[in-house]
């Protein structure tokens, strides 16, 4: 079984803060802020221990916030130097990024100018949201000047920290309600030079489709070309609706709903499983016409569930062109383990299949409790 996540967030991060602000501010009561930090740490979660840290650092740094956040600025180490964020070095500054969010408020220009440094280190995709809603002018003025910045971090920060739907974060009800400042930021950074940016917008405009779905269809209609980088980003960013079968999604990748390719057979392989093991679901898919037809297929596995009903989960298949007269097998295997984000009844379970958005009845197979220890 995996380390909890929380344990790469131990109290040696407390130790890290307070040697980082002692650096900066020469008076900092480091050994206090060890022992407030490290009171009551070990029994809270990641997310609950960077918010302890916070507090801690709330108590300990000079109630003139601006003064705190100076300190605060002047107390960070070097930038990352690589596109992409990995691994939980960066999570040390995360106390840093939610005292910003809940004591800075007060001190635009000085916050903007943490979070400016902050996410080249960490990210402050999670504290800016908090000025997007108490300055939103100000603040989208800021992002639209950092959408060029020359840091990738900064660029990202733009697409990210405007996402409507930000996991671990508070929603943007006012960019549910209408996406239009956001995909005003994300047209400059559609064609960045650098994919991680590029994902996050894709990123973005997904969240977009699940509260807009016309929206995100009608603007990744304007954005879709025969550049490759385009046609990923797009494909990225519609794949909710591309799972849900949504035809004018579908129609933007080119793919027509009243597909002629039929369902030939299906087999699960075994038809009967335990849980812990995994089946292969094998599909047929025949093309009785004399034309070559684009397809995109997936596989809807309708899972059991403790209530005794069966609920789908869409499964990605295949993209792919069958000539007139042909046929074309695709097949997927999957886990029946048990995982933190699914967890698996006995009982009987069935796969359909989804040709470009309409799903075609396919086969049942049976879950039966396992032997072996899982995960």
């Amino acid at each position: 079984m995996a380390e909890p996540l929380k344990n790469s967030f131990g109290p040696n991060v407390i130790v890290a803060v307070a040697d980082m602000l002692a650096q900066s501010q020469p008076d900092f009561d480091r050994e206090g802020f060890i022992e407030l930090g490290s009171s009551g740490f070990e029994e809270l979660e990641l997310t609950a221990r960077a918010r302890h840290l916070s507090s801690a650092l709330a108590e300990m740094l000079p109630t003139d916030r601006g003064i705190a956040l100076d300190i605060i600025t002047n107390s960070l180490g070097a930038t990352i130097d690589e596109s992409e964020l990995t691994g939980m070095e960066g999570f040390r500054y995360l106390p840093f990024v939610l005292f910003v969010a809940e004591h800075g408020l007060d001190h635009f220009e000085q916050s903007m100018t943490a979070q400016y440094e902050l996410t080249q280190r960490f990210t402050a995709e999670f504290s800016i949201r908090a000025f997007i809603t108490r300055y939103p002018d100000e603040t989208m003025e800021r992002l639209r000047l950092w959408a060029t910045d020359d840091s990738v971090h900064v660029r990202r920060l733009v697409s990210e920290g405007t996402r409507p739907r930000l996991p671990w974060a508070s929603r943007l009800p006012q960019f549910q309600a209408d996406p239009t400042p956001v995909l005003d930021l994300l047209e400059l950074l559609k064609d960045d030079s650098e994919e991680y940016v590029r994902r996050s917008v894709a990123n973005n405009l997904n969240d977009i489709s699940k509260d807009n779905p016309s929206i995100a269809v009608a603007t990744a209609t304007e954005w879709w070309n025969d550049e490759p980088n385009r046609r990923r980003l797009v494909r990225h960013g519609l794949r909710t609706l591309i799972k849900e079968g949504d035809p004018d999604a579908l129609a933007v990748l080119g793919y027509i709903a009243d597909s002629p390719v039929n369902l030939a057979s299906i087999t699960i392989e075994p038809s009967v499983v335990q849980i812990g093991d995994s089946i292969r679901m094998i599909a047929t898919l025949d093309n009785a016409t004399t034309e070559r037809h684009d397809v995109l297929v997936d596989f809807i596995v309708w899972f059991m569930k403790a209530d005794g009903k069966v609920r789908p989960k869409v499964f990605k298949g295949k993209e792919l062109s069958i000539e007139g007269g042909d046929t074309a097998v695709i097949s997927k295997k999957i886990s029946i383990a048990q995982h933190s984000t699914r967890t698996h009844y006995p009982g009987t379970h069935r796969v359909d299949v989804q040709i470009n958005g309409v799903s075609r009845q396919g086969a049942d197979f049976s879950v039966v409790p396992g032997t072996a220890p899982n995960p």
